[in-house]
C-alpha cells in the first residue's frame, strides 16, 4: 500500500513520519521543500507535483490548514487519482466541504475517509494522538493499519459529517477550557497562592482538565508554544458555532469563546501560538501567569 501524503505543517509532518516508522512506503509534497526534511530522514521519498504524487499512491492523505487548501489540492489531485484509491481528509473542516469533495471523489472511483485528529501536536510527535474516523466500514478497514501508526488510538464514529462534528466538538471544548484555565490561575495569582503549587492543585482537583495539564504549562513558561496558531483556532472556533446555528444548538459560551479569539487574533497575529489567548488577560491586569521548572514546548526538558 502506496500513501501519498500533503501538508507537513506543525502536525502533519509527525503524522507523516509516525507512517514511515510503521513500515508504509510514504511519498510527500508541500508548498515548503524544507518542510518535509525530518520526514524525508524517516524514509519518506519527495514527488515535486501533486498529480504525480495522487497517480503513483494507492491513498491520498492531506493534512491542511483551511477548507480552501483541501479544496486546491484535490483539484489537482482527484483526476490523477485511480479508480479503486482511497482520499483520506485529515485536516479539521466542515463536513459539508469534506462531502461534497467525497461525492466528487466517488464519481472518480475514488473511496473517503475523513479521519480528522486530536489531542495536540506534542501527542502527534509521540505516536499517540487519537485519530476520529469516518466514512464506509470496509474502507477504514483497508486503511486501519496505517492510521493506527499515526495515531495512538483510533475510533470509527460513522460517516464524515460525524466525524468532522467531534473534532470541532473536542477542540471547542478545548479552547473554552484554555480561556477558563488562564482565569483560574490568575485568580490564583492575585490570591497570592504560588503558581506552580497552583498547577498541582488543579490538576490534582475535580476542575482539571486535559487542557490545564498541558497547555498552561507553556503558558506558566512564558512561551505559550503548543504548536498551534491563532488562525488555525478562529477557523475551528468558526466550525462549533455555524454548527451550533446548523443544527439549532445555543451555544452561549462557544459564542464568546469564538469572540474571545478573534480578539486574541486581532491583538496578538494570526500566526500567534493559541495559548496566547491567556495573555489578553495577563495585559489586562498586568499581570504575567510565569512560574519556574515549566517547558518552552511539551515533550521538551
Amino acid at each position: 500500500m502506496r500513501y501519498g501524503f500533503v501538508g507537513l505543517g506543525n502536525l502533519g509532518r509527525h503524522l507523516a513520519v509516525n507512517l514511515c516508522r510503521g513500515g508504509f512506503d510514504v511519498a510527500v509534497n508541500d508548498l515548503q521543500r524544507s518542510a518535509a526534511d525530518k520526514v524525508l530522514a524517516a524514509g519518506a521519498h519527495w514527488v515535486e507535483s501533486i498529480p504525480l504524487l495522487a497517480g503513483n499512491s494507492d491513498c491520498l492523505i492531506t493534512c491542511l490548514p483551511s477548507p480552501a487548501a483541501t479544496a486546491a489540492v484535490l483539484e489537482l489531485a482527484l483526476p490523477a487519482m485511480r479508480r479503486g484509491s482511497t482520499w483520506i481528509e485529515m485536516s479539521t473542516n466542515d463536513f459539508a466541504e469534506v462531502e461534497a469533495l467525497a461525492a466528487r471523489a466517488d464519481g472518480l472511483g475514488v473511496a473517503t475517509l475523513a479521519c480528522p485528529v486530536t489531542g495536540g501536536v506534542h501527542r502527534a510527535e509521540a505516536g499517540d494522538i487519537t485519530v476520529l474516523a469516518g466514512g464506509a466500514q470496509a474502507v477504514f478497514a483497508l486503511h486501519e493499519p496505517a492510521l493506527k501508526a499515526m495515531g495512538g488510538r483510533v475510533i470509527h464514529l460513522g460517516g464524515i459529517e460525524q466525524a468532522a462534528v467531534t473534532k470541532v466538538v473536542t477542540n471547542m471544548l478545548a479552547f473554552i477550557h484554555l480561556i477558563a484555565a488562564g482565569e483560574a490561575l490568575m485568580l490564583c495569582a492575585k490570591g497570592g497562592v504560588d503558581l506552580r503549587a497552583a498547577f498541582e492543585a488543579i490538576a490534582a482537583s475535580s476542575g482539571n482538565s486535559f487542557v490545564h495539564e498541558t497547555e498552561s504549562q507553556v503558558i506558566l513558561n512564558g512561551s505559550y508554544d503548543i504548536g498551534f496558531t491563532m488562525d488555525l483556532a478562529c477557523k475551528d472556533a468558526g466550525f462549533a458555532v455555524e454548527f451550533g446555528r446548523r443544527f439549532g444548538v445555543p451555544l452561549r459560551l462557544a459564542g464568546v469563546m469564538e469572540q474571545t479569539f478573534i480578539e486574541g487574533r486581532a491583538k496578538y497575529g494570526g500566526s500567534a501560538w493559541s495559548s496566547m489567548i491567556v495573555k489578553l488577560l495577563e495585559d489586562a491586569v498586568g499581570t504575567p501567569l510565569r512560574a519556574p521548572g515549566f517547558p518552552v514546548r511539551l515533550g521538551s526538558p
